[in-house]
């Protein structure tokens, strides 16, 4: 049985391809998810080739996993189609705006946590690259995704050829309010992030970063104030674009 307290986040992958029917057999299940007024508003474009691969990895920094994953499949807030759907049967749709992003980002990023939690149940790997909306233009231009798509999340998928470490959580209580919203105390936050500041990969991840503490490698390094002010607006532009704000 699936044990999702063992999962991994795969970045190797071996030669063996995935079978058409099995991939669009996850798919389909996937679409069992929850979704807002049952109107399924997401797509997913799945890339096989090289050629493809190959316009798609500039906008994820060139991470190796892109190019050598035998699929890669792109999540998209899709309200193309539910507009299309209405103005074919004399419904006056009014979807470009900041709020119908949202709900159908939020549909898509739930279908692709079932497909992924599907596929990982298959023995499949894969990797959750947190990169797509950080260069979504590109991958715009790439996919051609027309009006009111909007791209939110692209895994690299493929039969695991590394055995990956188990990533870090917090405890629990980290994370869960009972009743109401509960302030973090300095004890608090001292013993919630006390386990993940002593693993040995994270304190070399300061050293190599020549930092005293590894928020620092998040706030100076990683996930700089500028970098997600300019990134921010950029994809302020880009929902411009693809008609989510005017």
């Amino acid at each position: 049985m699936y044990d999702i307290t063992k999962r991994r986040t795969i970045r190797k992958y071996s030669d063996k391809k995935i079978d058409d029917r099995l991939l669009h057999s996850l798919l389909q299940r996937a679409e069992q998810t929850q979704t807002m007024g049952n109107l399924q508003l997401y797509s997913v474009v799945v890339n096989r080739t090289p050629e493809m691969k190959a316009k798609l990895a500039p906008a994820h920094f060139y991470q190796p996993m892109v190019e050598q994953a035998p699929v890669v499949l792109t999540f998209c807030a899709d309200y193309n189609r539910c507009t299309k759907w209405c103005l074919e049967r004399k419904a006056t749709p009014g979807y470009d705006n900041f709020l119908s992003f949202l709900n159908a980002a939020t549909d898509a990023l739930l279908f692709c946590q079932t497909f992924c939690h599907l596929a990982e149940e298959e023995g499949l790997g894969l990797c959750f690259l947190g990169t797509t909306i950080y260069n979504a233009q590109q991958i715009i231009d790439a996919l051609q995704l027309p009006r009111l798509v909007m791209p939110v999340a692209t895994i690299t998928l493929g039969w695991p050829d590394e055995d990956a470490p188990v990533s870090d959580r917090l405890p629990l209580e980290a994370i869960v309010h009972e009743e109401t919203y509960t302030p973090y105390t300095t004890e608090a936050i001292n013993a919630y992030y006390s386990i993940k500041e002593s693993l040995e990969e994270n304190k070399h991840f300061v050293e190599i970063n020549n930092k005293e503490t590894l928020a620092q490698v998040f706030t100076d390094c990683r996930y700089k104030a500028e970098d997600c002010r300019a990134i921010s607006q950029q994809l302020v532009e880009v929902l411009k674009k693809q008609g989510f704000l005017y």
